[in-house]
């Protein structure tokens, strides 16, 4: 017969440590997973629904007037969005190690410090997150400075919770805009489509305005076979009757050319083309 083992002091103390970590381990975990998330949204090759991944905004708020806290977090509520509060610059540094963070309303006035220079922070270390304050004090020179800190935006108060959700979701779409837009980075190739530069390497390649909406149109759908056709019809937008066929396989071979891009531009024969994806 085997009897109990006994649990030393030592044990317990582990044991009871362990059980008061598991909250701040799922939070830790859930922070991770729409980290993850937001990743896969901005690889707009990946079907997320097809996943079962549903990308969640998470929107911080950093206020110390619990009722108000408690007002914007339900004012601010929605299916899509992870609505995280902390009460000074302590727990608000704390979860921004945490990342995920879509959106920041920052008080200026807190317990411990000044929002402000939180703001510094955020905007030296994660200049992408866009931050609203939220102030008090509706003088010129608040406001001023503020904004030459790098606030995208501010509101005092009191004010107007439907004036607050547009503010908040006009920031939300412009980050949004600027993810969709931002350069597309696959192994040693860079392609900014916005400023019209292509590194292959440390070497730039100058590509036509037909290689541009080409290689576009095969990165963005990278791993996924564009059909002849498709890509015909999508290239050459000009209102032309007649496009040669063999327009399409020149362009290819130009384009392979000039990036060295052999290996990743494939071709599927009897139905177009595509980019490569690795451990295809």
């Amino acid at each position: 017969m085997f009897g109990l083992v006994a649990v030393t002091n030592a044990e317990k103390v582990i044991l009871e440590r362990i059980q008061e970590k598991q909250g701040q381990i799922k939070e830790y975990l859930k922070n991770i997973m729409a980290e993850i998330a937001l990743i896969i949204r901005r690889s707009e090759w990946i079907d997320i629904e097809k996943m079962g991944v549903r990308y969640m905004e998470q929107l911080l708020i950093v206020e110390d007037d619990i009722g108000l806290n408690q007002g914007l977090c339900k004012a601010l509520k929605a299916d899509d969005r992870q609505i995280i509060s902390c009460h000074d610059l302590k727990a608000a540094r704390e979860q921004l190690l945490c990342g995920g963070v879509s959106l920041i309303l920052l008080d200026i006035n807190l317990p411990d410090g000044s929002g402000l220079e939180l703001l510094r922070e955020i905007k030296e270390n994660m200049p992408g997150i866009p931050v609203i304050l939220l102030t008090a004090n509706d003088t010129d020179l608040d406001i001023v400075d503020g904004l030459e800190r790098g606030a995208d935006d501010y509101i005092t108060k009191p004010f107007s919770l439907s004036v607050l959700r547009a503010r908040v979701n006009t920031q939300l779409r412009k980050q949004a805009s600027n993810h969709k837009n931002a350069p597309i980075c696959i192994d040693l190739f860079q392609f900014d489509f916005e400023a019209m530069t292509f590194y292959a390497g440390d070497s730039k390649v100058e590509l036509s305005k037909t290689e541009q909406k080409l290689l576009r149109l095969l990165v963005e759908n990278r791993g996924r076979t564009m059909t002849r056709g498709d890509l015909v019809d999508r290239i050459w937008t000009d209102g032309a009757e007649y496009v040669d066929e063999n327009a399409l396989s020149v362009t290819i071979k130009r384009l392979r050319d000039k990036l060295g891009a052999q290996k990743y531009i494939k071709t599927v024969y009897g139905i177009g083309y595509s980019w490569v994806i690795k451990d295809e």
